[in-house]
């Protein structure tokens, strides 16, 4: 492979025929999409780099985006349906979890609210607080 190196001055993109030709294709972009009066170019701008950038691009066999990024583009529209599923999914995973719970309590409920008999003879538990070795909170 072999380099050469040219002078360019900055800010001035007449200097490089690559940006001529990235400007005239967006200004081409805007042409199309801005409205007869282009007081609206402003608004359309992003529209116009993202169709620019995202475009296959014969030259080097790909879109400048896939090139940078490394990965293909997600639209918007497809995000955003992506981002509704992902809402649906929490919604099931919450309302999954509410049910869950509610089931657990139900059981644990029943399991532990049964009132023991105790006859003269059983063997109980007993809580002695004076043997409690560390009272209030732990320390640190």
């Amino acid at each position: 492979m072999e380099f050469t190196t040219e002078s360019a001055t900055p800010y001035n993109p007449q200097t490089s025929g690559q940006v001529e030709v990235a400007n005239r294709e967006v200004k081409r972009i805007l042409k199309k999409t801005v409205e007869s009066n282009r007081k609206d170019w402003a608004k359309k701008i992003d529209d116009a780099l993202r169709a620019f950038r995202t475009a296959f691009k014969t030259p080097i066999g790909t879109s400048p985006y896939r090139l940078f990024m490394g990965r293909v583009v997600i639209y918007r529209e497809k995000r955003l349906m992506q981002l509704n599923e992902l809402d649906e999914c929490r919604a099931n995973a919450y309302e999954n979890s509410r049910l869950y719970k509610e089931a657990t309590k139900c059981r644990d409920d029943a399991r532990f609210n049964q009132h023991k008999q105790f006859e003269v003879g059983d063997l109980v538990v007993l809580y002695n607080s004076s043997l409690k070795l560390f009272p209030g909170k732990l320390k640190s």
